[in-house]
């Protein structure tokens, strides 16, 4: 399975996408108009490791939210990405058993080579 979970309105996102020249048996989905579900996010945690690694601090929610001076569990990881699309650190690409996390320049590259 060729998946990525995005956000539309994401100019990174977008970005990313015509880098790797998405295939086209890519599966895309809008996290922000269809949303994560318990399945979507135990399967990326299972081949990531964590709930945390899937969890972006950049969200804006985050210190308005004052998250920053909590200490955060994985359950609390999971509920809060399953409660806000912002808190998914973005984009997750799962190329069959591997998942790639976020928009850092090396991340990206070992995408490329997977697809």
């Amino acid at each position: 399975m060729k998946k990525a979970y995005y956000l539309s309105t994401c100019s990174t996102c977008k970005k990313i996408l015509n880098e790797i020249n998405a295939p086209n048996d890519l599966i895309l989905q809008d996290i922000k108009t269809n949303k994560i579900s318990t399945e979507q996010i135990d399967e990326m945690k299972s081949l990531s490791g964590s709930y945390e690694s899937l969890f972006s601090r950049r969200a804006m929610k985050y210190r308005e939210m004052g998250l920053q001076d909590k200490d955060l569990t994985e359950t609390d990881y999971r509920k809060l990405i399953l409660e806000e699309y912002t808190f998914l650190k973005r984009p997750v690409f799962i190329i069959d058993n591997e998942i790639f996390i976020g928009s850092a320049k090396k991340t990206i590259e070992q995408l490329k080579m997977a697809l």
